[in-house]
């Protein structure tokens, strides 16, 4: 699939949304599949219930998909306007769905697969491809790359005479990643794993498209065979931080909110409006609380969507939506829960691809396993693209990764499925305790200071063995072979989903980005009142 057609179906998918009907183009890319078997609900319907879900049926299609029916806690189904949710609403919704999100989130995700597949739509799938990789940095060492006044002012000149071809740079070139090649696969769970400084965040970013540009970077990265130039990687892919940069004066649930608005609902509402023409043909009946809540998921503009309390379910933040996030100043959550709220910053958005930093920093074990744990479902259920990396992993999250990834001294050692992993170091000579987790083995295997306590081949004496040479014998072990063979075969651009790759820049027109955007600056305004309102009088005292 070339550039232009990509770009003709996104414009006729988004087309639709910003006239406000459906053209018989606008779901187009929905309608790849063809519909084999058709189930009807096998949910028992009380007559009131089936009279106001005739009534919607019988709306045109852009009013069908504002309307909803939910279900009170006293049992009374009520039509609803999807776009007028309030907060009790919401809160039925997910209480319906998800009311415990280590029980219930993994019913709610198959629910929601079901209702796809019932009528053979197909949702799109992500493969990353990253081949010969190669990352490199210019950069002082020593006492030269201290941010001292005499190194700034010698610095001036140095590039002076630099640039006449007087002198030649003092700056040392630094290797980050070198000859990485590999492949991320839809509907696994990925492992990134590797000591400090192995070139893990910088393989994330370029994997995002996210690279900072005064790196050297070679090799390509495509996904669905596409290459970076075809679509927009930023909002194709989802790269979660390991820093947490927030505002301190908004809290949890207004900064996922904010970020939800911006982002945009993606595909999700001609994808929602070619399911509901397919269900209305077959005379399907679905969930009513599963249609609510992708009806509300796909309402765009919203400033409070009901995907914000989901993913705040999800990571545990429910407890503290209302607690402002604070910084150095103001006091706020804690550590642990503003890494969780980085992480739902990105989650709360379409990206079908997630490439997560460190995501575990700050929190502890169980809470690390239980987002994890989350995270595999929606992979594994909605065919998700995942690559997470993760520092000293506890067994039973460890467990849940379906591949591994282990880079060390700027290469790749392995990678493939993770339960190969201990047999292609044991075929090297090192063997991994019985009591010792997988994960903490794997990072100190390529360690010079840790290897040798894992050498099992007693009758012959140790030496180290570096980085390199692991990853030549992975080459020729049988995962490495296939793995090869995988990537030598080019990907077949026809079986890319024209709504897998996002070719615009923003996820909102303008007008929309600058109402959330002023709406957000007219939040903060309040929040500050005391110091404008201080400023004001100290100006309008200066001026008397």
């Amino acid at each position: 699939m070339e550039t232009g057609d990509i770009l003709k179906a996104s414009n006729s998918l988004r087309g639709s949304l910003r006239a406000g009907s459906l053209r018989s183009g606008s779901s187009s890319v929905w309608r790849n599949s063809a519909v084999d078997v058709f189930s009807r609900s096998s949910r028992e319907e009380d007559d009131e219930e089936a009279l106001k879900w005739a009534a919607i049926e019988r709306l045109p299609t852009v009013a069908r998909l504002r309307k909803g029916i939910l279900t009170s806690s006293q049992g009374g189904a009520n039509e609803i306007d999807i776009v007028n949710l309030g907060w009790q609403e919401r809160r039925t919704i997910l209480e319906r769905l998800v009311k415990v999100a280590d029980e219930d989130n993994e019913r709610f995700l198959w629910k929601f697969k079901n209702r796809i597949d019932r009528v053979g739509i197909e949702l799109p799938t992500i493969e990353v491809r990253f081949e010969n990789i190669n990352i490199e940095a210019e950069a002082f060492v020593g006492t030269n790359a201290l941010p001292s006044f005499l190194n700034f002012i010698t610095s001036i000149f140095e590039g002076l005479l630099i640039n006449m071809g007087i002198l030649s740079s003092r700056m040392k070139k630094l290797t980050i990643l070198k000859d990485v090649s590999g492949m991320i696969k839809p509907g696994r769970m990925t492992l990134l794993l590797g000591p400090p400084s192995s070139g893990k965040t910088t393989l994330l970013l370029a994997l995002a498209g996210k690279l900072d540009p005064a790196l050297q970077f070679s090799g390509s990265v495509t996904y669905n065979g596409h290459t970076m130039k075809e679509f927009v990687p930023q909002r194709t892919a989802a790269y979660i931080s390991q820093y947490d940069l927030h505002i301190g004066e908004m809290t949890v649930r207004e900064t996922l909110a904010f970020s939800a608005r911006c982002q945009g609902v993606g595909t999700r509402y001609d994808m929602l409006s070619e399911l509901s023409r397919r269900e209305k043909q077959e005379n399907i009946k679905p969930d009513p609380d599963i249609d609510v809540f992708m009806k509300a998921v796909a309402t765009e503009g919203q400033e409070a969507n009901v995907i914000t309390d989901y993913i705040m379910k999800i990571l545990g933040l429910d407890m503290c939506a209302d607690t402002l996030v604070g910084n150095e100043m103001l006091r706020g959550i804690s550590g642990g829960q503003k890494k969780r709220v980085t992480t739902g910053e990105m989650l709360v958005g379409p990206a079908r691809a997630l490439f997560m930093d460190e995501i575990s920093t700050g929190l502890d074990s169980s809470t690390t396993f239980q987002i994890v744990n989350s995270l595999r479902q929606t992979v594994h259920i909605l065919n998700g693209t995942a690559l997470i990396s993760l520092l000293q992993p506890a067994p039973e999250t460890y467990n849940l990764f379906d591949d591994i990834i282990l880079l060390s001294d700027s290469v790749i050692v392995y990678q493939g499925p993770r339960e190969h992993v201990v047999s292609f170091f044991e075929s090297m000579g090192f063997k991994c305790p019985e009591r010792k987790g997988v994960a903490d083995f794997l990072q100190e295997v390529t360690s010079r200071k840790d290897q040798m306590q894992y050498w099992a081949r007693k009758d012959q004496p140790y030496r180290f063995i570096t980085a390199n040479e692991f990853a030549e014998e992975f080459r020729s072990f049988h995962v490495g072979m296939k793995l090869g063979e995988e990537l030598g075969t080019p990907f077949d651009k026809t079986k890319s989903h024209p709504a897998a790759l996002t070719t615009k820049k923003y996820g909102l027109g303008k007008w929309e980005l600058l109402k959330a955007c002023f709406a957000r600056e007219l939040l903060l305004m309040k929040r500050n009142s005391f110091v404008y309102i201080f400023k004001i009088i100290q100006v309008r005292t200066n001026h008397f």
